[in-house]
């Protein structure tokens, strides 16, 4: 399965950003072995409205089936959710933390915002 994790730069060693649409990068993981796919930039991030369903399409074309965040807005959890993605929140640290972190099962899935719309976190 691949993990995209919201990233404030490129790699593993990279801090995980609290915000899923405009978040700087994805680093996608394949849950499986815990390596490094890519880091891709996020389409979203510069979006004048709509970042959230914007970066739910760019993961789903990616084959992403799930995703680690720090909070989701409503609009992109909504799209999270139409296009199959889990979403697991509360989520800080490095992505290899965070990576970890999936691996044992310590992270909270959740099926609804924790942010609302517009929220400048």
């Amino acid at each position: 399965m691949k993990l995209a994790i919201c990233a404030q730069g490129e790699g593993m060693k990279a801090q995980v950003d609290q915000r899923f649409g405009r978040c700087p990068y994805f680093v996608i993981v394949d849950s499986e072995t815990g390596a490094e796919e890519k880091s891709v930039p996020n389409s979203g991030v510069s979006a004048t409205g709509g970042a959230g369903p914007q970066s739910a399409r760019q993961l789903s074309q990616e084959g992403v089936e799930a995703v680690a965040v720090g909070h989701v807005g409503p609009n992109a959890a909504v799209a999270l959710q139409a296009a199959g993605i889990a979403i697991y929140g509360g989520v800080t640290g490095t992505v290899q933390q965070t990576w970890e972190l999936f691996r044992e099962g310590k992270l909270a899935t959740i099926d609804q915002a924790t942010v609302d719309p517009h929220h400048g976190i």
